[in-house]
């Protein structure tokens, strides 16, 4: 018995062509409000970027791919920084002749050192307003540097072997785009955020479902008692699921639930 549903949110519940919920999935989402399920948003994206999208009343978040967690909307139930030492090197690094545009995302804000071509393509790609201020990372305060849960970093899949080896050794990198990179600390993902939620709320691993389409998805989807890709997720991402349904333009959400008998 589902008692639990973890959403994506960018190409899973949120169209990247009309930048809304589809009216098909809003209707699944009452439905299963009104059936007891608990509902939960799964996320890359920093509570800033999440709350400004979605009106519907969710049960949790787990947000900065499993970072930083919310029960509802102000009770924090889980964090995890990345350590100095790598924003550290980080630093170092954007001082050098390969500088790379990065955002530094802490609980209250967010930070970028420059705006350039790749940032501004992924803007466009989510619509979301902009919220990383613009400044250096040699005038953010140590203990801001302290701070950091996760790095949004614009460099190419080619670059990230070598930065991950040599600036983020004690990080992960987590990619649903071949323009940037969210950089999270060792152990933290969607399926760790995950956990940490069900404890919460004291439901079972075996109880929870989840939807996703990004590469930062597939440790929940292999996590999750029941998974869903959509039909836009790259293929290793399909493979990772237990089901696969049609394209978040396609209700792909609401298509899903009816298979699994959720939704009438």
């Amino acid at each position: 018995m589902i008692k639990a549903i973890f959403f994506d949110i960018d190409g899973t519940l949120v169209s990247f062509r009309t930048h809304g919920i589809p009216s098909s999935a809003r209707q699944a989402l009452d439905e299963l409000r009104g059936k007891g399920i608990r509902l939960f948003i799964a996320s890359g994206r920093h509570p800033l970027d999440i709350f400004p999208v979605l009106d519907f009343p969710f049960d949790g978040y787990v947000t900065l791919n499993g970072g930083y967690c919310l029960a509802g909307r102000d009770e924090v139930i889980f964090r995890r920084g990345i350590a100095s030492a790598d924003i550290e090197r980080m630093i170092r690094w954007q001082q050098g002749p390969e500088p790379f545009a990065c955002v530094l995302a802490g609980e209250k804000g967010m930070c970028i050192n420059f705006v350039n071509e790749r940032v501004t393509r992924v803007r466009k790609m989510v619509e979301t307003e902009n919220l990383a201020v613009v400044v250096p990372f040699d005038e953010w305060s140590a203990a801001a540097r302290r701070g950091v849960l996760q790095l949004i970093a614009f460099f190419s899949p080619d670059e990230e072997p070598r930065l991950m080896r040599e600036v983020f050794p004690d990080c992960r990198a987590m990619r649903w785009s071949p323009l940037f990179a969210d950089v999270v600390p060792a152990g933290v993902s969607k399926a760790e955020g995950i956990d940490r939620m069900l404890a919460r709320f004291g439901i079972g691993l075996d109880e929870a479902m989840a939807f996703g389409d990004g590469g930062n998805d597939i440790p929940m989807l292999r996590h999750v008692g029941t998974s869903v890709a959509m039909g836009n997720a790259a293929p290793e991402v399909k493979q990772a699921a237990d089901y696969v349904t049609t394209s978040v333009d396609d209700h792909g959400i609401a298509r899903a639930l009816r298979h699994f008998g959720l939704i009438a």
